[in-house]
């Protein structure tokens, strides 16, 4: 039996390797630690050696050739994560399509790359896409590996592979932008990361190659990828266009802010909630397979959600100026007051959760795509408008794409999973009321201590510290269903602990 035989047979008899809570606690190790070490990173480059004009030359030439990347996936991680059983055949077919697809969207972008460059008028744009385009030729011979990792809940391993490939990532910018190479040694970065995540994954799957290539019973598999292309194309859109037209209207300057800002928010964001939104997928299906309704588990992912990040981001958005002064430096302020705003349209992406999982994994993909369609007109329009006022009204156009993502999305979750929309209302009340909680003290801190421009590290950490512990506090007052979960993990860790302290040493 080969190693993949005996990995599907794991994947198809044994239980999941660590329960959700568990899963979730190594993802959110995973998330710590990656965060710790790519926020890091970023502060050292932009400090010292990547100017904002050299961020805006890169994130110009990686949202261009993300747009097309994007689509490397294929839907292949959420076919292998939902399949209700799944057998070496289709494991092996998943692979091919994986590959043939990736490979040839990779090719695709290294074609664009000097398109690219000429239509921003940047020769020097060329090589740095180049280089990008290149790092996803890696891409899709880690995307099965670590697809098998997450269906059998081992996210000890995806922990090894986020925080490995962070590490090359690291590494090889930092040394390179010592070497003054400037906007490449980002993408040099990039390349090293997506490098790191196919040696790491692949170690842990045990050597998983797409062979023999087989394309027999693919039909459900490109019925999903498609849909997930489709997703994709609208999330990358929505997301890259940004930098894209500011680069085209304004200059790479602008770009290298706005940039600043909307990676350090969403840096910010996936380090409070974003770890744990990959463990869901495999959990909500095994809750659909065992026919129990959707709904109660469902107020609870979103009850976790807002009632951590809304708190988190708007502390960030409230104290956007001493951050970005004290993070990165005098010639990065004028990304604070976007940062700001683009902290404050994290809140409304995390009131609805899971809302492009769920709708395939209970097939509901037309109605997915219709909505993803609507949504990312919507950005392109709010952002045409906002455009030619200048880089705030760019920011500000983003929370009002947030609100209306959460008009778009609502009534598809509610009417798929079942959920009252009084019980869905009180979690937002809740979440609100810990969220306002958790700001006061930075508010009460600029009137009282100094103002925003003149705050230092000590008020930041003071007015901080106090809002997390107001936070907890409130938490237990109304009740909010995250207090329960965080007991319930802490409980669940305590007693893992006592095990391994009485379980006697094996000779």
């Amino acid at each position: 039996m080969t190693r993949t035989e005996r990995l599907v047979a794991e994947l198809a008899e044994k239980p999941p390797v660590m329960s959700v809570r568990t899963a979730a606690v190594w993802a959110l190790v995973s998330q710590y630690t990656s965060f710790a070490i790519q926020f890091a990173t970023s502060v050292i480059l932009a400090r010292w050696f990547i100017t904002p004009a050299q961020l805006g030359l890169f994130s110009i030439a990686f949202a261009a050739i993300t747009l097309v990347a994007f689509l490397q996936d294929f839907g292949v991680t959420r076919y292998i994560n939902g399949e209700r059983e799944l057998t070496l055949g289709k494991l092996h077919t998943a692979f091919t399509i994986s590959v043939v697809f990736a490979w040839g969207i990779a090719l695709l972008a290294i074609l664009a790359s000097g398109p690219i460059a000429a239509f921003y008028h940047d020769p020097a744009m060329r090589p740095v896409a180049l280089v990008i385009a290149c790092s996803y030729l890696l891409v899709p011979l880690a995307i099965v590996p670590q697809a098998t990792c997450q269906r059998r809940m081992d996210y000890k391993s995806n922990t090894m592979i986020e925080v490995g490939s962070a590490i090359a990532n690291a590494a090889v910018a930092i040394t390179l932008a010592i070497l003054d190479y400037g906007a490449l040694a980002l993408a040099w970065g990039a390349f090293a990361q997506q490098a790191a995540r196919l040696l790491v994954s692949q170690w842990r799957a045990g050597l998983m190659l797409p062979w023999p290539l087989r394309l027999e019973g693919a039909t459900p598999v490109f019925k999903l990828g498609g849909t997930n292309s489709v997703q994709s194309t609208c999330t990358s859109i929505t997301g890259r266009a940004p930098e894209l037209v500011i680069g085209r209207l304004i200059d790479n300057v602008a770009v290298g802010l706005f940039a600043r800002a909307s990676g350090l928010a969403l840096q910010l964001r996936l380090l409070v909630a974003g770890a744990v939104s990959g463990v869901f997928y495999p959990a909500f299906r095994r809750v659909r397979d065992s026919g129990e309704p959707l709904g109660p588990p469902y107020l609870r992912v979103v009850s976790a959600y807002t009632g951590v990040t809304w708190p988190a981001m708007a502390g960030i958005a409230m104290l956007a100026e001493p951050i970005i002064h004290l993070l990165y430096g005098e010639r990065w302020l004028a990304a604070a007051p976007l940062l700001g705003w683009v902290a404050l349209s994290q809140l409304c992406y995390v009131a609805l959760p899971l809302n492009g999982d769920l709708p395939m994994l209970l097939d509901r993909m037309r109605s997915l795509i219709r909505r993803n369609v609507i949504e990312t007109a919507t950005s392109l329009l709010l952002l045409a408008i906002a455009a030619p006022f200048g880089l705030i009204w760019v920011a500000i156009s983003r929370f009002a794409h947030g609100l209306v993502f959460m008009v778009i999305y609502a009534p598809l979750m509610q009417n798929m999973l079942g959920f009252r929309w009084r019980d869905l209302a009180m979690i937002y009340a809740r979440s609100l009321v810990v969220t306002a909680a958790a700001v006061a003290p930075v508010l009460v801190g600029y009137q009282l201590w100094a103002p925003a421009g003149e705050a230092g590290a000590l008020q930041m950490l003071v007015t901080a510290g106090s809002g997390a512990l107001l936070w907890l506090a409130a938490l237990r007052l109304v009740g909010h269903p995250l207090f329960a979960e965080i007991v319930g993990l802490l409980g669940e860790l305590l007693a893992g602990l006592r095990q391994r302290r009485v379980q006697p040493a094996t000779p």
